[in-house]
């Protein structure tokens, strides 16, 4: 702790953000070249959350009574990490055809969620060394199996970051689109929090000019009125991908209604 110290205090912790942020790029590329792997992944993007912040009390109410507070976690945390992931445009452009995901897309969803476990693993390893906690929350499957809703959010806990803004799919979208995976890490050490952006990401949010998530839905369970949602016909197709594609691992995911959509790779409210 002494040797960090004057980091720490210095610019709420700017330097810190560099070197965290500078250790997860090497980590996935020496992941990327030791596991063969290139081509799945653009650069991250990476937002920080106050863990105070009275928006995670809000999910109590906008998700689910039972959603996790950072300080479920550990004693006095002081900020949550968040990193988006983004897929190559190949992997998006593999899945945007047919009824069942893609080979390319499976694989992409699996080998992301290892990847996350490795990265959050590593940036704990640091942070000890460091004199810090930090934990390690997975990447996904951390929902209850009867309401099909997650105790600890990725999407919404990087909402609260300023990550991005959520689409009429109710999915994520940063900067670099919403194909990818998001990961989280809460910590004792302070780092500054992002601004959250201002204004819309979602074409439809923005304008109404655009519903091409809700017609590339193929279990019909997205709709044109942002609060419909039919959870469980979601979940059956993820299902049933998840048996499909079994033989790249546990890929019960679908991802259609994200893939070559305005807002698979950028935020198109920017282009604008």
């Amino acid at each position: 702790y002494i040797e960090i110290k004057p980091l720490y205090r210095k610019k709420g912790g700017a330097l810190l953000k560099n070197i965290i942020e500078t250790r997860i790029r090497e980590f996935i590329d020496n992941h990327v070249k030791t596991e063969n792997l290139e081509g799945i992944w653009q650069e991250p993007l990476f937002a920080y959350a106050s863990a105070y912040d009275p928006m995670f009390l809000d999910l109590r109410e906008t998700v689910s009574p039972t959603h996790s507070m950072p300080s479920d976690f550990m004693e006095h945390p002081r900020t949550v990490i968040t990193y988006f992931l983004p897929f190559n445009e190949y992997v998006a452009e593999s899945n945007s055809y047919g009824e069942y995901s893609s080979v390319e897309w499976g694989k992409a969803y699996v080998e992301t969620n290892r990847l996350i476990e490795l990265i959050n693993a590593d940036i704990q390893a640091f942070m000890k060394e460091k004199g810090f906690k930090s934990t390690l929350i997975p990447p996904t499957n951390n929902f209850d199996p009867e309401k099909l809703i997650s105790d600890w959010s990725q999407r919404h806990v990087a909402f609260i970051a300023g990550l991005g803004k959520f689409g009429l799919h109710r999915m994520l979208i940063t900067e670099k689109g919403c194909c990818g995976r998001i990961g989280s890490i809460v910590t004792n050490m302070y780092l500054e929090p992002t601004t959250r952006p201002s204004g819309e990401y979602c074409l439809n949010k923005h304008n109404g000019t655009c519903t091409m998530c809700v017609k590339k839905c193929v279990n019909e369970a997205l709709f044109e009125n942002e609060a419909s949602f039919d959870r469980n016909r979601c979940h059956d197709m993820c299902l049933k991908n998840g048996e499909k594609l079994k033989e790249v691992g546990t890929a019960d995911v679908c991802g259609k209604c994200l893939s070559v959509v305005p807002c698979s790779y950028i935020n198109p409210v920017s282009m604008l």
